[in-house]
């Protein structure tokens, strides 16, 4: 069956345009307590980042899953993947997320975590789909479900986060610029810099519900790359406003992106003899990365565009780690899903033991130029049955040889098809993407 609402990471809109709104998501959180309250003592925690909206979105979850029979504990603003892991420790039989990610404030989100902290399975998501399709009842009042807050969950997450590194480890001498994009790791991020010993200074730590990512975080990293310059600071970290993603910039003030802080880690667990399985990246990763790798002797898998298609080939090939140059990274071996507080923590590690910086750290992957354009279009289609496409597609992949990638894509959220060619040479790289973007828009006229 297809899924009517639920897309690669939950359901996401703009605030007040439906399903993003009050009255689905009271339906919503009753069709998920359907789900998951087979029994009276069911637990489900719900969680957000700093948007305004949340507030209302809790709410009505809230009273949805009470209407279900299942009990709810609160966790106020907390990073996703905080999420994800409390709904392991308590044993909860889901985790509820609202947040939109590193979208604009005016947008938001439901997303889902299984009792294991990892995202649902296509037959739950279709299940809670098939349930809103029921006249919503409310259970007798003797077993409508309650709701509690948890006041310490910052203080267990950050103690988790401290945790992915050895406690020998001390940072003191190292100053870090840290931008928690004024969204949920604002309270988390710089307590857990702090206690290994850094001096922190922070960046985008004020939210007001409205200025989550806006002109900072991961997303839009200009402000930590000149604030990392003006305090001459060893690094400079950026979350995006649900805490999944993160962006690094060296003490030169160049940006360090997800297939850089990957090929880090993996070299690093590499060096430690931990490194199980090959590396998961995406159709997007760097070509750089995957030359890198095989240079180590790491053969590298691609996945679909999306962190739960990565964690798919993780588990499927039993793998320490995977990520997106975005900086979603999954470290399989600490976590379940893609969490930048712990992803930094492994660069960190690896900082300390190698005694080198970050700036040194990344030379040993070096990225090739990508050319990315987006083609409008009036609908999906097939690209495979367009000769003129593939034909162009073919000669593209035959002048760059080796050393170059050539990706069609469609977009999953907008009337997009993606070009993307990647090779050694900028300009060249540049040249090819137009002209095959200029192929498909003639194939596929608007």
């Amino acid at each position: 069956m297809k899924k009517k609402f639920f897309g690669t990471d939950g359901i996401r809109g703009t605030v007040g345009d439906f399903p993003i709104t009050p009255d689905f998501v009271l339906k919503l959180g009753w069709a998920t307590g359907r789900v998951f309250a087979s029994n009276v003592d069911s637990n489900i925690v719900i969680g957000k980042d700093t948007r305004i909206s949340g507030y209302m979105f809790e709410s009505a979850l809230e009273a949805g899953l009470s209407a279900s029979g299942a009990n709810t504990q609160l966790l106020g603003p907390m990073p996703t993947p905080g999420i994800a892991y409390l709904t392991r420790t308590f044993r909860a039989r889901a985790g509820i997320v609202i947040s939109a990610s590193h979208n604009p404030y005016y947008d938001n989100g439901i997303k889902f975590f299984s009792s294991a902290g990892i995202k649902l399975p296509d037959e739950i998501e279709l299940a809670i789909e098939q349930e809103l399709e029921r006249e919503m009842t409310t259970v007798s009042s003797s077993e409508i479900g309650k709701a509690t807050r948890l006041n310490d969950a910052a203080g267990r997450y950050i103690e988790f986060c401290k945790s992915t590194i050895p406690a020998a480890m001390d940072f003191s001498g190292m100053k870090i610029v840290v931008d928690c994009a004024h969204g949920s790791t604002y309270h988390i991020a710089p307590y857990v810099f702090d206690e290994i010993g850094a001096d922190v200074v922070r960046i985008g730590c004020e939210p007001n519900g409205r200025n989550i990512n806006d002109k900072c975080g991961a997303t839009n990293p200009s402000m930590l790359q000149q604030k990392v310059l003006s305090e001459s600071a060893d690094l400079g970290i950026a979350f995006d406003g649900d805490g999944d993603r993160v962006i690094m910039v060296d003490h030169q003030g160049d940006l360090v992106e997800g297939d850089e802080l990957l090929y880090i880690i993996a070299k690093s667990r590499l060096d430690a003899g931990k490194l199980k399985g090959p590396v998961i990246g995406t159709q997007m990763t760097n070509l750089g990365l995957e030359q890198a790798l095989a240079r180590l002797g790491v053969e590298m898998k691609r996945a679909a565009v999306g962190d739960r298609y990565v964690m798919e080939l993780i588990e499927a090939f039993d793998a320490s780690l995977g990520g997106e140059n975005s900086g979603h990274i999954i470290c399989n071996d600490r976590t379940t899903t893609g969490d930048g507080i712990v992803a930094a923590l492994q660069v960190l590690a690896e900082i300390w033991r190698t005694r080198k910086s970050l700036h040194e750290l990344k030379k040993g992957m070096v990225k090739f130029p990508q050319s990315l354009v987006n083609v409008k279009i009036r609908e999906r289609a097939d690209l495979s049955k367009f000769d003129c496409i593939q034909k162009a597609k073919i000669e593209i992949e035959r002048i760059l040889g080796a050393d170059g990638r050539v990706l069609l894509r469609p977009s999953g959220t907008e009337p997009l098809i993606r070009v993307m060619v990647e090779g050694k040479d900028m300009e060249m790289v540049d040249e090819l993407a137009n002209q095959l973007a200029e192929v498909v828009s003639e194939a596929l006229p608007l």
